[in-house]
């Protein structure tokens, strides 16, 4: 069956984040499949936008007011295709059937958390849902959570991919502080109140008393939980807290970088819909150490040390264990290698054409 399906790649534009990077490699993934043709659309008057993705003529904080209420169909702008795939929490008002992603459910569950267009995007999201989109996670955990939240059956957990395999630079690449020859433990990520890096702080304490050079190194942009590690660090002795780093946001390369070179991952969300740091981590030979939150214990499988996300003292046992037990550090290499070779953008993309062919060929 040949099929065209209208595709959001709005998060494509703009700095990139991991919902940026799902949808970038879904998109490749989906455009080398055989039968299925992809209408790229965005919804921003400020993007550049380049053929084939075409603009839908409305303004994007707009088009979340006006999407939260029945609305006209867009249709016509879209390239009247068989389906439409929202790939960032909101799909358009359209006749054709409807696929929306759902990363994580954080922003519904804690709305005092989320800016005022997140807090629209949901509502839009809650229009979609009750008149019919499918919803499509990354794991068994959002699924079941948004299944309560939005009030619907219609939802399919398809997991997603692994970074790309890239080797890391052999050096330090040019920005980074001078992290010297100490083992470090590395936590990459937003300082918002998600990522519980407060927690991660107070469990580098009691490390950090037990092991006398471990460094902690917080890469991420300030979000709305800055405030709090500023003062989890502030609580720290000054000769451990002279031994956290932050170096604020990274790009890529420098990420990959500080990956490879760490002696483990810190990963102790709140909440998570997918992880790629953690497969990233994985790929490159670190150990993970992460909470039991949200998609984790899926995405991680066997291969990383789980403890409740706010157990402090459960992290950092976990933490020195790796940094002090080359066994168990070699044994989560291995895990973490092999628990890679469970995720493949192919399979995700078959996944997708698959949904996309039963909701084109559903009755309406």
């Amino acid at each position: 069956m040949s099929l065209t399906v209208a595709i959001d790649a709005g998060p494509l534009h703009g700095p990139r984040t991991g919902i940026g990077n799902a949808v970038d490699w879904t998109i490749t993934a989906l455009g080398a499949r055989e039968g299925l043709t992809l209408h790229p659309y965005v919804t921003s008057m400020r993007a550049t936008v380049r053929r084939p993705q075409r603009r839908l003529p409305i303004p994007a904080a707009a088009a979340l007011r006006l999407w939260a209420h029945p609305s006209p169909p867009v249709d016509r702008w879209l390239g009247r295709p068989d389906v439409v795939h929202g790939t960032n929490y909101v799909v358009p008002p359209t006749r054709c059937p409807r696929v929306v992603s759902v990363y994580d459910c954080w922003f519904l569950d804690h709305p005092d958390d989320a800016v005022a267009d997140v807090r629209r995007a949901a509502n839009v999201l809650r229009r979609a849902t009750a008149d019919g989109a499918h919803v499509v996670t990354s794991s068994d955990a959002t699924t079941l959570r948004a299944r309560e939240l939005l009030g619907t059956d219609r939802i399919h957990t398809i997991l997603l991919g692994p970074p790309p395999r890239i080797d890391p630079p052999s050096t330090p690449p040019s920005g980074l502080p001078d992290l010297g020859t100490s083992p470090f433990v590395l936590a990459i990520g937003t300082l918002e109140r998600r990522k519980n890096l407060p927690t991660l702080v107070a469990a580098f304490a009691r490390l950090a008393r037990e092991h006398s050079s471990v460094r902690l190194v917080m890469a991420g942009a300030v979000g709305n939980d800055a405030g709090a590690v500023d003062r989890a660090i502030g609580r720290l002795d000054p000769a451990i807290a002279g031994r956290v780093i932050r170096t604020g946001t990274v790009d890529a390369t420098t990420k990959r970088w500080l990956v490879a070179q760490a002696r483990a991952l810190a990963y102790p969300s709140l909440d998570e819909g997918f992880g790629f740091p953690i497969l990233e981590a994985q790929q490159l030979g670190t150990p993970v150490v992460a909470s039991t939150a949200g998609s984790i214990p899926q995405i991680a499988g066997a291969a990383a040390l789980l403890s409740p996300p706010l157990d402090a003292e459960a992290l950092a046992a976990n933490l020195y264990w790796v940094l002090t037990n080359d066994e168990m550090y070699a044994k989560l290499v291995r895990r973490g290698r092999n628990n890679v070779d469970r995720f493949s953008w192919e399979a995700t993309a078959s996944r997708l054409h698959d949904l996309y062919v039963d909701l084109a060929e559903a009755p309406q």
